[in-house]
């Protein structure tokens, strides 16, 4: 009879704690999903530099206004594509080691020296594998907007 009870009561026990677990994931999805909505949409409505409003039809774009223009652009799509690939460009350089002119064949040589060396056969993690893989990934979209 004990037996019973004490089965009951871990069969209770389980099914609150799944539920728990599984509203704790979800909320997690939830707001993850929701700090992407609000980086991306920060990325679409960076404002102008005249109070974030856009200039009217009466005065003309100045050099000053369109080079602002251009780097908000710039700006929003890096940031639209750290988002996308959840590393930031500063990141993936530190990874690989790499310096500002990107040069194609040097980010290709450290990435399979690193991606190589961080084999689980040689005692490395897919964790780090991936970190490497994503660094790479980065670089490669920022060497593909620069051309």
């Amino acid at each position: 009879m004990v037996w019973r009870e004490l089965a009951k009561v871990a069969a209770a026990g389980a099914v609150a704690v799944s539920r728990a677990l599984a509203r704790a994931v979800r909320e997690e999805f939830n707001s993850s999903r929701e700090a992407a909505r609000r980086s991306a949409a920060a990325a679409d409505t960076s404002g102008a530099d005249n109070g974030g409003t856009a200039p009217t039809s009466s005065t003309p774009p100045t050099a000053k206004s369109s080079a602002a223009e251009r780097r908000r652009a710039i700006e929003r799509k890096a940031l639209l594509t750290n988002t996308r690939l959840g590393i930031t460009l500063q990141e993936s350089m530190q990874i690989l080691d790499v310096q500002t002119p990107l040069d194609a064949d040097e980010i290709q040589k450290k990435y399979e020296h690193l991606f190589n060396a961080n084999d689980r056969k040689k005692g490395g993690t897919l964790y780090l594998q991936a970190k490497v893989f994503r660094a790479k990934e980065r670089l490669d979209a920022e060497a593909n907007t620069e051309c």
